[in-house]
């Protein structure tokens, strides 16, 4: 009877996500022309930490619970989803067309706070102390402050943008999407663990899968979403992916870690070292190619396939 209510649950819970990152995309797009700011610095930031709202809330009170390896694998492997598996499927639906200067600082941003956190592991002997969380923090104060600034200098003339819906009613509408998305992602992650746990799944991996892709869902919602709304929706898409993988790290480990200095699962380092060699493989596709094709879509799908297999089996 618990499972049936659970799976209700999980229901419900897609439902609340699915039209929430619709409204949300949609009003995002028209405050980027109306601002006439580029669509991939709006995804870098308000879709970004729109849409990891569910990870920070999961992460600190999986971290206040005593259930550290919960809180950090949600992170890392919340960004594994993102980056890997979000973007490859956003890419087999629709190629994504890649200007890598557009992104270069926030790409290396992104996979610098990765190999910071396997640093701070390999240093700290696999905890986070407060003070390595205030670093964490701090970077994350200058990477918005640069972000802020580019986007200021980016502004540029938009021919449509006086045709989009009014700014007030954009913002109604980006509140309530994310209203939507935060509720559906706890209730579908609350509904995952309580399925998964009833199957004896160890904290690490319960946190690297079930909560992970549970509190992704907004991303892949949105992503997906964003996918059919055109040049804009997805410039929003790939921002929301990588602002996400960032805020995840240095925001919600660093706010985690001066609350509750982190004890971490040494088996982590292989999460991390596959999230790095992932985003380098992202960065040689676009390098090479100016964008993300559906085969190297479909192959960054199976590279998230192959990890799943390998975290779950061995």
């Amino acid at each position: 009877m618990r499972i049936i209510l659970d799976v209700f649950l999980l229901v419900i819970g897609f439902a609340l996500l699915i039209k929430g990152a619709d409204f949300f995309v949609d009003a995002s797009v028209n405050v980027a022309r109306w601002l006439r700011v580029p669509g991939v610095i709006i995804g870098l930031t308000v879709v970004a930490i729109g849409t990891s709202m569910p990870e920070m809330v999961v992460s600190l009170s999986a971290a206040a619970g005593g259930a550290t390896d919960m809180a950090v694998g949600n992170a890392v492997g919340s960004n594994i989803f993102n980056l890997i598996f979000i973007l490859g499927v956003c890419a087999v639906i629709r190629p994504v067309y890649i200007r890598f200067a557009d992104i270069r600082v926030d790409f290396f941003v992104g996979v610098g706070a990765a190999v910071l956190l396997l640093g701070m592991m390999f240093y700290f002997a696999d905890v986070i102390p407060r003070a390595g969380g205030a670093v964490m923090l701090g970077l994350f104060g200058l990477y918005m402050l640069f972000t802020v600034r580019k986007a200021l200098a980016s502004r540029q003339e938009d021919e449509g943008a006086g045709q989009v819906t009014p700014i007030s009613r954009s913002v109604i509408f980006i509140v309530l999407g994310l209203v939507l998305i935060v509720a559906g992602g706890q209730l579908a992650v609350m509904a995952a663990i309580n399925v998964a746990r009833t199957m004896g799944i160890t904290e690490r991996v319960i946190g690297l899968t079930v909560v992970a892709i549970g509190t992704s869902l907004p991303e892949l919602v949105t992503a997906l979403a964003a996918c059919k709304k055109g040049k804009t929706g997805m410039d929003i898409a790939l921002g929301n992916i990588i602002g996400s993988s960032i805020f995840n790290i240095l925001f919600i480990l660093g706010l985690t870690g001066v609350i509750l200095p982190l004890t971490i699962d040494a088996n982590l380092h292989f999460d991390l070292i596959f999230l790095i060699g992932g985003s380098f493989l992202f960065m040689v596709f676009v390098l090479t190619r100016s964008k993300i094709g559906r085969m190297e879509g479909a192959l960054l799908a199976l590279a998230y396939g192959a990890y799943m297999a390998a975290i779950t089996i061995f």
